[in-house]
């Protein structure tokens, strides 16, 4: 799936970029044409000549040549590559792409880049856990880039945990599966098509250390966003805090108030043609939030409340006649009527049922059981199954009813 794949493979300074070399030989072996990268640190580690003579290319690492003028234009590398591979990826580097630093030849190539990027990280195992590296990770991820994850095992310090470049079989591995499903997205029922989904919970702040939320894990949501990549729609997934790994091709906005959520989502809608709210959204938030932390003085203490805005119900309002718009009910009490109630109210599509009586169903685990109603109050009840496959069966059920 690689052959004839114009590929930027941008390599950073660590002590990982010795793979390197074994990565640009099975990339050229796979058939893709590799334009070498490198960072002023990277060439202290692998040699550009071992590079170059693998990839048919001359390495690049500069702006310009200072013999000869030459300069590479880091708009027409950006422009030429059908995928930007950044491995290793040094912490370093990744700090200055998430935050649009600019000061070598790859970051400026990576900002001028319309193509898909990938970034396979490399770093000790204190610095891959610190907040910050993570939280450049998650920003690289809202901009749309894909992570490679690292690899578990003993690190060049000496210590053994996460932060190895993923060997070069598995990057490899990992590109040719994207582009298979790449392949197979553009042939998919819903190719062409263009995808909102909302997951997870949200965190409606105290203080700055408390806030309100539920046990939302966001499992329903993030399984939803990938079944619907996988048949060929362009998915923006609206998530509120949580732990999972954003799908692969899937793009990701990550919030955390009932608010974030809504300007996201409002942001998103209008050039969606199919929209499933399956986020847990707070209610109520409080009317005041405190500046400091709130002491425990009082032995009663109340917070006053107020409601937040009701996200699907205002899309309702927006949705335009091409829009498919599809939400969940988490009821305890009279159940069908009250989904019913939300499915008419809100202006629905599609409504999906949960029960809090299923034993076995909710938000933590795996699993779960749902009951589909459409406009016509038609009911379609399906068993226990896990996540995965209830996404399965509530995607299927959106394709076959968009063919009607």
């Amino acid at each position: 799936m690689l052959k004839g794949k114009k590929i930027i493979l941008g390599i950073c300074g660590s002590i990982a970029a010795y793979k390197a070399a074994a990565l640009t030989r099975l990339l050229v072996k796979a058939g893709a044409e590799v334009q070498v990268i490198m960072t002023p640190d990277a060439v202290e580690f692998i040699t550009p000549l071992t590079l170059s003579t693998l990839a048919n290319k001359p390495v690049l690492s500069t702006y310009f040549d200072k013999q000869t003028g030459t300069w590479n234009h880091h708009v027409q590398l950006g422009l030429w590559a059908d995928l930007l591979l950044i491995a290793p990826a040094s912490a370093n580097t990744l700090a200055k792409l998430a935050n649009g630093l600019c000061d070598n030849l790859l970051c400026a190539v990576y900002l001028s880049a319309k193509c898909p990027v990938y970034f396979a990280p490399a770093m000790d195992l204190d610095m891959w856990a610190h907040p910050s590296t993570q939280n450049n990770i998650s920003k690289l991820q809202h901009y749309g880039n894909t992570l490679i994850p690292p690899g578990t095992g003993e690190l060049a310090s000496g210590l053994v945990g996460e932060g190895r470049l993923a060997e070069p079989e598995e990057i490899l591995h990992f590109l040719e599966k994207t582009f298979t499903n790449s392949s197979s997205k553009e042939k998919g029922p819903l190719a062409g098509k263009k995808a909102l989904v909302s997951a997870g919970p949200t965190y409606e702040p105290i203080d700055p250390v408390r806030f309100i939320g539920n046990h939302s894990s966001g499992k329903m949501g993030y399984a939803i966003a990938e079944t619907l990549h996988q048949l060929g729609a362009n998915v923006t997934l609206v998530s509120g805090p949580t732990n999972l790994p954003v799908p692969d091709g899937v793009k990701c906005i990550q919030v955390v108030s009932a608010k974030e959520m809504l300007d996201a989502c409002l942001t998103v809608f209008p050039e969606t043609d199919v929209t499933v709210m399956s986020a847990a959204v707070a209610d109520y938030t409080p009317e005041t939030v405190a500046d400091r932390k709130i002491k425990k003085k009082e032995a009663h203490f109340s917070i006053a409340l107020k409601k937040t805005t009701d996200i699907l119900a205002d899309l309702g309002t927006k949705k335009q006649a091409h829009q498919f718009l599809i939400g969940f009910a988490l009821e305890t009490d009279n159940e069908l009527a009250n989904a019913i109630g939300k499915l008419e109210k809100k202006n629905l599509d599609l409504i999906v049922l949960n029960s809090m009586q299923d034993q076995g169903a909710g938000f933590a685990g795996d699993q779960n059981k749902i009951t589909i109603i459409d406009r016509k109050h038609q009911q379609f009840t399906f068993p226990l199954k896990s996540k995965k496959e209830v996404a399965a069966d509530i995607c299927g059920f959106i394709v076959e009813t968009l063919k009607r």
